[in-house]
């Protein structure tokens, strides 16, 4: 049985957004194997309904937060519905396996090109360190995480070439993980 994967997009303006809104495109169009799950859009009071999360979170095998990487991190959002959504009993703790042995991957991209984000760099860190608490996050809760799909230099010479790429080597990757 094919892999049913939810991609968690957390934007907070996805209408003026290059790299997310055109992978989010692209994700759609295989929309029997991938959920896009716009956070942003369906709760724009930012009142999570946490039960119907969890429901769709439950519905798919793999997991994948999209993002633009804001301040070295998620957007705020994202870490509210983290914070909100993967509650003790659930996700951990007694009877807290809803996410055991699900796999949870990271798509996000940067303004910054990527020789920024490499110790030693502009912003002397690696991108894996700046997300290890959500590789943390998923090991805490018993899923396997995955490699994470990384577009650099969303603000610099992007062309409308390299990102049509992108988007269909990101579904891609998840299609095959199927």
């Amino acid at each position: 049985m094919p892999k049913k994967t939810l991609v968690v997009l957390a934007h907070p303006d996805i209408a003026r957004s290059r790299v997310n809104k055109r992978w989010a495109e692209e994700l759609r169009a295989h929309a029997d194997a991938i959920t896009v799950h716009d956070i942003y859009e369906a709760y724009p009071d930012r009142k999570i309904d946490v039960a119907a999360e969890q429901k769709l979170v439950e519905a798919h095998d793999r997991i994948i937060f999209q993002f633009p990487i804001f301040w070295f991190s998620t957007p705020a959002f994202l870490k509210q519905w983290i914070d909100e959504v993967l509650t003790y009993g659930w996700a951990f703790g007694p009877g807290g396996d809803k996410l055991k042995d699900k796999e949870i991957g990271l798509a996000f991209s940067t303004g910054g090109k990527a020789e920024a984000y490499q110790a030693g760099g502009q912003n002397r860190f690696a991108m894996s360190e700046l997300t290890k608490w959500l590789e943390a996050t998923a090991i805490y809760v018993g899923a396997k995480f995955l490699p994470s799909v990384a577009l650099h230099g969303a603000l610099y010479d992007l062309t409308d070439e390299d990102l049509a790429a992108s988007a269909k080597a990101y579904a891609a990757r998840l299609l095959e993980g199927s």
